[in-house]
């Protein structure tokens, strides 16, 4: 089953779809600080995970920009509303807290939840090249789409296909040491 569990999901750049295999240093970016709540260092994020309170459960973050990131702890959190409120270690007060307004909020790699067998972060699937039970080439994993039954794989070879992620029927193997996705479809579906 592909699933997204406490992550989002973002289409790889043109260079980074032709390198295929995720760097391992890569952080997977999770949110935003949106603004500054109260006079104590208490900040106001935005979350891209499902559930949108997913984040909180992450304790160690990357926070930054392009090549400018620091890692913070999270101590404190809570849900308000519409609002998530976050309470980092060593930002104290109001002013510490306004230097981190419009920043990024990622994790590592490493800080990611492992996963039964069988299932599959987003992130492993966006890049693995498709072929079909009879060894012909479709293409190359582009994005995945959410629809409440199941993930959708949208897959950009000779043409852009849409295969369910359903596993024993249109999913047949997924080889993620060998960047490799065996599905049951045929060329001209």
């Amino acid at each position: 089953m592909a699933e997204q569990p406490n992550l989002p999901f973002s289409v790889p750049s043109a260079d980074e779809e032709s390198a295929r295999a995720p760097a391992p240093t890569a952080r997977i970016l999770l949110g935003e600080i949106k603004a500054v709540f109260g006079t104590r260092g208490w900040l106001k994020i935005h979350s891209e995970t499902r559930p949108r309170d997913a984040i909180l459960g992450y304790h160690a973050w990357q926070i930054g920009r392009q090549h400018d990131w620091q890692r913070y702890v999270l101590t404190e959190s809570r849900v308000q509303g519409p609002s998530l409120l976050v309470k980092l270690q060593d930002v104290d007060d109001r002013e510490a807290a306004e230097l981190l307004i419009g920043q990024r909020i990622a994790v590592l790699p490493d800080d990611l939840a492992p996963l039964p067998t069988g299932t599959y972060y987003w992130r492993d699937l966006v890049g693995l090249a498709v072929v079909n039970t009879d060894g012909v080439a479709l293409g190359v994993v582009h994005s995945l789409i959410e629809t409440g039954s199941n993930d959708v794989l949208c897959v950009r070879g000779d043409r852009e296909r849409l295969i369910p992620f359903v596993t024993g029927l249109y999913v047949v193997d997924v080889d993620l040491p060998a960047r490799r996705l065996t599905v049951d479809w045929q060329p001209d579906d």
